[in-house]
């Protein structure tokens, strides 16, 4: 019995031992690759993440989960209280905005790309011959507003305030020769309505959810513009306690190479351009 227990016990020692020598040796099983959540508008934010960044992160050991969203307001909040480790889906603009309204500390860590605004045609085609009385739906928005106006008043429109700048509104207009009916929609709301109205002012990533490109617009802002890229520029966006992870500067690593650059004018054309 003595010497049965005593085999029992070296056979056992035996095995743990191999079993911590496996466990220190190269065919131990592989740990479980890094995850990084990140909150995203459906395109063209998602597209890039998954067609381009996913599988760049996978070779770093990095696997890239990207939770959809269709509006501006759930993808800061859930990045607040951590549900999601960071957002790609505003420009800094929004940003801004979002924060002084809602005491909030998001912080961009990485500049992307931007999406110039464009004019498209509903009921009507010619821009420049407008007619009196003519319907242009806008953004309502306070960050995107303003930014309608703007590139409105460029295409001479209208005229705003001197102090008016990107917060415009409706109001800041001081000379509206055609009579323009302006309409304040969801930015969403825009491509469906668009044959309602003789033209849209429409963000780049709806309109691109809606098959719409710059070429098919009746005007659009320039991208040279340094307003653009210092206001409108889409960025990734954390929480202060994660401005410094690793898994979120990988990220913004791979968005921002020559690489990059090559996939965005490949996929998108001019509707999306690296922002860096």
């Amino acid at each position: 019995m003595t010497s049965i227990t005593r085999r029992s016990f070296l056979s056992a020692s035996a095995l743990l031992a191999a079993s911590s020598l496996a466990a220190c040796g190269g065919n131990a099983p592989e740990e479980d690759s890094a995850t990084l959540t990140v909150a995203a508008s459906p395109s063209p934010h998602a597209e890039i993440l998954s067609e381009f960044a996913a599988p760049l992160l996978a070779e770093q050991g990095i696997t890239l989960e990207v939770k959809e969203y269709t509006d501006y307001i759930l993808p800061n909040q859930d990045t607040t209280s951590g549900e999601v480790d960071c957002n790609y889906f505003q420009h800094l603009n929004y940003l801004n905005n979002y924060n002084e309204e809602n005491g909030t500390d998001l912080v961009s860590v990485g500049k992307i790309h931007f999406e110039p605004m464009g004019v498209f045609a509903g009921k009507s085609s010619d821009l420049a011959s407008i007619a009196d009385g003519a319907t242009i739906t806008i953004p309502n928005d306070a960050t995107n507003e303003g930014r309608a106006l703007l590139l409105l008043q460029e295409q001479g429109l209208i005229t705003l305030s001197e102090d008016a700048g990107i917060t415009a509104t409706p109001n800041d207009i001081v000379d509206n020769p055609h009579n323009i009916n302006f309409i304040e929609q969801e930015a969403a709301m825009l491509p469906s309505t668009l044959a309602d109205a003789d033209f849209s002012v429409i963000n780049g990533n709806y309109a691109i959810d809606a098959g719409l490109t710059l070429a098919d617009a009746v005007a659009q802002e320039s991208a040279d513009s340094d307003v653009i890229r210092n206001e409108y520029a889409n960025v990734i966006v954390t929480t202060p306690d994660k401005e410094s992870d690793e898994k979120i500067a990988a990220l913004v690593d791979v968005l921002t190479t020559d690489d990059f650059k090559a996939y965005l004018e490949e996929t998108f054309g001019d509707s999306v351009q690296a922002a860096f």
